[in-house]
């Protein structure tokens, strides 16, 4: 199949309405945890909290690589549409629930369409630019979601205190609205007409292979234990659909994963990086705001300035990375992405509670850029290593493994933490070990919290400490294995890479 960018297209339009796109979809996340104490108290379900997040991600994850293989068929701009579309939908029904069941049930149609806008923001970029120019624009889009992590709560914040829940919702319809109508206007290409074959069989085993696996992950550890009837139904479910795929996948003429992609080292080691690097995110952003509140004891905005490093870290890295990346060269860019990364993690696992929080900035800030190299050279190298034909799915492949890596990364982590923290308490809490749950930890990390006796506080935030430094020493292996992988991608000649952009030269 044959794709060119016609003339028209304006690539400064197209990049801003990507970038709009891009941000919509990635300060879901942040907005919507600020609003989530007003929803609850309106529609009650707390129970179900955790789910008005993890059905977004779910939702993600499994249509991230049906959407990528389409815009592969159809073109990105349509596919792109119809996920902006289902995204936005998604956003004006959430202001209307009624009901915390209603409000997941209108987030998994938001994740539904934010499977597609979230790869293919970065797919119709590699489309209109070439592998020289990406890395510059990929410091731009790091910016995004560096923007979206800070402005994200603060937005939040505002609205539920001056207007109401609803719009952190609803401010996606004038962003998305202008995204479309932007990128309608101003990205052009023709797509050669011909019969289509769409792997519907592919598409449905895929759905519930990746759909089973995220569900277990979500869920075990938090909702449900992981030795439960649960555990022992998702996990056979994965493996026998799984097979399955791989089966039809091998017969069908146009597979909705070619599996071509699994057999280029280049593309496997760099997803399988992008998978790891991601739990040690997920590991840092989910648990390093409960050190700084839990042990240290400072408040939730020390504690978020301390992560909000991280933000800056990112996307300076990659810009400045992104702009040399060719001198530098790819693979070196890789690694010393990783070897920033392991540093971090070295902060991580000798922090103590006295060294203060600009010491777990720095931490932040370190592990920032460690990921803002690995993250924009492993994404070019990937896309570097298609033909349009299949540059859709292969974008799509490396963000269904970063988000996986996080989803995984929460899940076994938060396993971790817990595990230990109970642990230290059955050995050293003496007549109360039996007494103590997990939830007491919560009251650490109350800043309103009442007196207490000063030898309880010291025992939690003792198993506190315990359990989060088995998290970090996992973290850190984690970081070594990333190392390994990107130590152990062949040598790229950038000569050997795609570097046209299948277009003629655009205004």
């Amino acid at each position: 199949m044959i794709s060119t960018i016609q003339k028209k297209t304006s690539r400064p339009v197209v990049l801003a309405m990507v970038m709009i796109a891009m941000f919509i979809t990635a300060i879901e996340a942040t907005i919507v945890s600020t609003a989530m104490p007003s929803i609850v108290s309106e529609l009650g379900g707390f129970e179900s909290l955790a789910w008005v997040f993890s059905i977004f991600l779910l939702m993600q994850a499994v249509t991230i690589p049906i959407y990528g293989k389409l815009s592969d068929l159809y073109g990105r701009k349509p596919i792109f549409t119809i996920g902006m579309i289902i995204f936005l939908i998604g956003s004006i029904l959430c202001g209307f629930a009624g009901s915390m069941t209603e409000l997941i049930v209108y987030r998994l149609i938001q994740g539904l369409g934010a499977g597609a806008v979230q790869p293919l923001t970065m797919t119709i970029v590699s489309d209109i630019y070439s592998l020289e120019e990406r890395g510059k624009i990929q410091g731009y889009l790091s910016s995004v979601w560096a923007v979206s992590s800070v402005t994200g709560p603060a937005l939040g914040g505002f609205f539920v205190e001056y207007l109401s829940w609803v719009w952190v919702f609803w401010i996606n319809v004038p962003f998305g609205i202008v995204s479309l109508i932007g990128l309608h206007l101003f990205f052009h290409e023709n797509i050669e007409r011909k019969a289509r074959q769409i792997d519907y069989k592919g598409s449905a085993l895929l759905f519930i292979a990746i759909g089973s696996l995220m569900t277990f992950f979500i869920g075990s550890g938090t909702l449900w234990r992981w030795n439960s009837l649960l555990t022992y139904v998702l996990l056979p479910l994965f493996a026998a659909s799984l097979f399955l795929f791989i089966k039809v996948e091998q017969q069908a003429r146009e597979p909705i994963m070619p599996l071509t992609l699994w057999r280029n080292r280049t593309i496997v080691l760099s997803n399988s990086a992008a998978l790891t690097s991601h739990m040690v995110l997920i590991g840092i952003s989910t648990f390093l705001p409960t050190y700084v509140q839990g042990v240290m004891g400072y408040s939730p905005s020390i504690a978020g300035m301390t992560l909000g490093a991280m933000s800056i870290g990112w996307p300076l890295a990659s810009s400045i990375g992104g702009r040399y990346m060719l001198r530098i060269g790819m693979r070196r860019m890789t690694i010393s992405g990783s070897i920033f990364i392991i540093l971090g993690t070295v902060f991580y696992i000798m922090m103590r509670p006295e060294y203060g929080p600009f010491y777990v900035g720095t931490a932040s800030f370190v592990t920032g850029v460690g990921l803002g190299l690995l993250s924009t050279a492993s994404l070019l190298i990937v896309q570097g290593s298609t033909e349009w034909q299949m540059r859709g799915a292969a974008t799509a492949l490396i963000m269904f493994m970063r988000i996986s890596g996080s989803t995984i990364g929460a899940s076994v982590l938060a396993s971790v933490l817990n595990n230990r923290y109970l642990s230290y308490m059955k050995t050293n809490a003496g007549p109360l070990g039996s007494e103590i749950e997990l939830n007491d930890a919560n009251i650490l990390l109350d800043p309103a919290r009442p007196p207490m006796d000063a030898e309880l506080v010291e025992l939690l935030q003792s198993g506190l400490t315990y359990g989060l430094n088995g998290v970090y020493w996992s973290i850190g292996v984690l970081a070594i294995l990333t190392f390994g992988l990107t130590c152990w991608l062949p040598p790229l000649d950038p000569s050997t890479l795609s570097t046209s952009r299948t277009s003629s030269e655009q205004n």
